[in-house]
């Protein structure tokens, strides 16, 4: 099965937005649940948004809730993350993963891309 790649990351000023994507191949792509997660420095991984394969059922984490919007593409394979309002505290590399178990429960995802550095200035 293939892996992701995250694209998308970049510097921006509190305030502003980005646009993350996140492209799979090789894999039934609209089966899957597809999470991104954010990484902070010694920070663990936390979950912040998630699709299901029908693109009817989102998920966010609070801290994202109101300003961040997950999206997906089945035919182009592509799970889209935009962030509006963001602030410092949203500096991460963020990465992206599928899975078939519960959106919620981060060991049952796979083909962890190698993530997209998102860097928020004051």
């Amino acid at each position: 099965q293939g892996q992701f790649v995250e694209t998308g990351g970049g510097l921006v000023q509190a305030g502003g937005s980005l646009r993350l994507s996140c492209t799979a191949s090789g894999r039934t792509f609209n089966i899957y649940t597809v999470g991104w997660f954010r990484q902070a420095p010694g920070k663990e991984r936390e979950f912040v948004a998630g699709v299901r394969g029908s693109s009817t059922v989102k998920h966010y984490s609070d801290s994202v809730q109101g300003r961040f919007t997950v999206s997906r593409d089945n035919a182009k394979n592509t799970v889209y993350l935009q962030m509006n309002s963001l602030k410092p505290e949203d500096t991460a590399v963020y990465f992206c993963a599928a899975t078939r178990s519960t959106y919620s429960n981060i060991r049952g995802y796979e083909a962890w891309g190698q993530g997209t550095q998102v860097t928020v200035s004051s």
